[in-house]
């Protein structure tokens, strides 16, 4: 049932998109139809694949990335008054300070490579997985702490067995946000400054009026990022069986 409302709205956003081309009688270079991108990608797919791939990696790698540093500084806030009272401000800072204007930085710094678009889909993913993780962190059932007291459970024994499993589903939670907001951080990047990857495709596709080009680039991306928070979707779910969902009441 999943599969055929996922068919049935690719098709209804594909009816929408080129009826709003017929209505408005946009040019090709302004508004190309479904069928003027789907050639365009055939004719252009191997250098379109090619730059995925190199967004694919940036992406893969800043998820890890921030997935990594965002625990590490979750279980740090958690257990070291002092690592949270340092910790906290650069938290904040990391949301207050627009992570678009930090990209043109991390390009100087890091240069058009790889390591400033990682860089970039780091600093996005390092939010909503340390945020959501302490918060699963600090909100152990209380039932259970006392359990463990009571079995004599050390600070590290209550954090293997108690916590750290009680925290796996807001860090789920955290991480399919994540997942989300990846691609956000390498496309933007290669905006700035790269020599590959799919931002870098469209920019320059855009600059020769290429616009069922960069509309192909434009879906290959989306692609990814939609298979990308399916496939970490599916893998937390396997990975927490016990955390089953409710259904709703009228489904």
């Amino acid at each position: 049932m999943r599969a055929w409302r996922a068919l049935i709205v690719l098709i209804g956003l594909l009816v929408i998109w080129q009826a709003v081309v017929w209505l408005t009688g946009a040019q090709d270079w302004v508004l190309p139809g479904p069928t003027a991108v789907a050639s365009a990608w055939i004719e252009s797919r191997q250098l379109i694949l090619g730059h995925a791939v190199w967004t694919a990696t940036e992406i893969l790698a800043g998820l890890v990335c921030g997935s990594l540093l965002g625990g590490a500084s979750a279980l740090s806030m958690a257990y070291f008054r002092p690592a949270r009272r340092w910790l906290l401000p650069v938290l904040v800072i990391s949301q207050a300070v627009p992570v678009f204007a930090l990209a043109p930085i991390l390009v100087l710094w890091l240069g058009y490579g790889l390591a400033s678009k990682v860089a970039m889909a780091t600093l996005i993913i390092y939010f909503p997985v340390t945020s959501a993780f302490y918060d699963g962190l600090r909100r152990t059932e209380l039932g259970w702490l006392d359990l463990a007291r009571t079995m004599n459970a050390g600070r590290w024994a209550t954090l293997w067995h108690v916590r750290l499993p009680g925290a796996l589903p807001a860090l789920a939670s955290g991480l399919r946000v994540a997942a989300a907001v990846a691609p956000i951080g390498a496309v933007v990047g290669e905006w700035v400054g790269s020599s590959a990857g799919l931002g870098y495709l469209m920019l320059h596709a855009n600059a020769r009026m290429q616009a069922d080009v960069m509309f192909a680039a434009l879906v290959t991306l989306a692609a990814l990022a939609i298979t990308l928070f399916f496939t970490v979707d599916a893998l937390l779910r396997q990975a927490l069986p016990w955390q089953p969902e409710s259904a709703p009441a009228n489904d």
